[in-house]
């Protein structure tokens, strides 16, 4: 599992950051939070395919989250795209992104389906699901968290015991049921050691609010905002956005594991002060710049 970086700015893109674009690849999976101008562009600088992305999470429409979904949206329609893209975002989505594509004289030939999501779980597989809460912004806002399915690991004692080894129900155990074998029930509680999965949390353009917390609550990794420092709160509190503090006090407050604080305001040449006024508050915490892959 991996995350890549692809945009680390806010309204405005520098010379040293694009718009916002985090890409998760998991297994078959590239999932790509927000789509900010410019990200086909990063995805070409990071050596990686267009056509690695099956998923697009919008967390809301403003321009500077969703500015790069056209053009990228016309490559994968010429690129032979395998599959079909899947993308999720919040109420009113499927009018936004055909006002968005509207103005474009172009033939579209991407497989894509859109589901617009309001809170939960809305999307899940053997391997991982996906799910949102609204956030508090000055308009409608989603964060999202992937959350990787719980590993079951055989025990190997206890399924020779009871005559199971290499038989085809091992893999219902690995997924965590019950089966029944020579009349008895096999527990799959008794049967495997459960490792729990990996959760990635995307936090961004949001005022400091319980449901942040929530939904990060005990992640391996919190992607969050930092849009301003602690002497500009009151600018934060104004834009409904947070400073480096409060996306820390989220961390601490969510125990989560690792604190990675991105979406910065273009005031802020060197992101480095903002991961220092993080680490006061929130120790473990790195501040992401554009290109940076971070291994889960």
């Amino acid at each position: 599992m991996e995350i890549t970086f692809l945009g680390t700015g806010s309204m405005l893109p520098t010379k040293e950051r694009n718009g916002t674009a985090v890409l998760l690849t998991y297994r078959d999976q590239g999932i790509l939070f927000d789509c900010g101008e410019g990200t086909q562009k990063q995805l070409r600088i990071a050596n990686i395919p267009p056509t690695k992305i099956t998923k697009i999470l919008v967390s809301h429409w403003h321009g500077d989250h969703v500015f790069g979904l056209p053009g990228l949206i016309l490559t994968l329609g010429s690129s032979h795209y395998q599959g079909k893209l899947e993308m999720y975002g919040p109420k009113k989505s499927k009018q936004r992104l055909a006002d968005l594509r509207k103005p474009f004289v172009a033939q579209n030939t991407l497989p894509l389906t859109l589901k617009e999501v309001d809170k939960g779980v809305f999307y899940e597989n053997d391997f991982f699901k996906l799910e949102a809460l609204p956030l508090e912004h000055s308009t409608t806002v989603l964060g999202y968290s992937f959350i990787e399915q719980d590993k079951f690991h055989i025990n190997l004692p206890y399924v020779k015991k009871v005559g199971l080894l290499n038989n085809p129900l091992l893999s219902d155990l690995q997924k965590g049921k019950d089966v029944v074998w020579q009349g008895k029930k096999i527990k799959a509680k008794d049967a495997t050691t459960r490792s729990p999965g990996k959760k990635i949390t995307f936090i961004t353009d949001t005022k400091y609010c319980a449901n942040a917390i929530k939904l990060a609550k005990h992640a391996d990794v919190l992607i969050c905002e930092s849009t301003y420092m602690d002497d500009l709160k009151d600018k934060a509190k104004e834009f409904k956005h947070m400073t480096s503090k409060e996306a820390a006090l989220i961390a601490k407050k969510a125990g989560v594991k690792k604190l990675i604080i991105t979406h910065y305001s273009q005031r802020y040449k060197d992101p480095k002060a903002m991961e220092a006024e993080a680490k006061t508050v929130f120790p473990n915490t790195i501040a992401s710049y554009d290109f940076m892959v971070y291994k889960v």
